[in-house]
């Protein structure tokens, strides 16, 4: 009953979302974990987190491999990683789309099971021809975004530190050996 259900067309996105549900939201609860722990410890609040009621999104630092890893297998997924969800759910739409006109699993599925005839015969090349610079540009983008939010995490961690555990009295003095 189940293969009668199951749309050869989508069954291979099922298992990648399934397990980057499962992975991200066992890290997204060590990390608000994590904050909880750090905030108690503090009087003043932590301005570097935003919920809402459609995402809980948090400055921190991000893995570029785990990023590129996980937009490698779905292309909004990575996206996800890095709390990009306007992103995500634009990259997901168009990917659907793409993979929907071009049958692209429709032929995976047959050419899997040995009928190759059957798989060239699906696929519509014209949105074929779509899908690599669309799948190599999410891989790309997600790398970028996650540096570049690296980075914006290390600044206002630079400030905030500069900001409430750096006396006023300190200077850098360049060239000189402190002791």
């Amino acid at each position: 009953m189940a293969k009668e259900v199951l749309d050869v067309r989508y069954m291979h996105l099922y298992i990648p979302v399934y397990l980057f549900a499962i992975w991200d939201s066992y890290r997204t609860t060590v990390d608000l974990n994590k904050i909880y722990h750090l905030s108690g410890k503090k009087t003043d609040t932590l301005k570097t987190q935003k919920i809402n009621p459609f995402e809980i999104n948090y400055l921190d630092k991000r893995n570029p491999a785990t990023a590129v890893m996980w937009a490698m297998s779905i292309p909004s997924t990575g996206q996800l990683y890095i709390h990009r969800i306007a992103g995500a759910f634009f990259t997901l739409v168009m990917a659907v789309v793409l993979v929907h006109y071009s049958q692209f699993f429709a032929g995976i599925h047959y050419l899997l099971l040995g009928d190759s005839a059957k798989s060239t015969s699906v696929l519509d090349k014209q949105w074929l021809l779509y899908i690599p610079s669309f799948y190599l540009f999410t891989i790309y983008d997600t790398y970028i975004n996650t540096v570049e939010n690296n980075k914006l995490y290390e600044l206002e961690q630079r400030n905030y530190l500069k900001a409430n555990y750096q006396p006023k009295s300190f200077k850098v003095k360049k060239g000189k050996k402190v002791i």
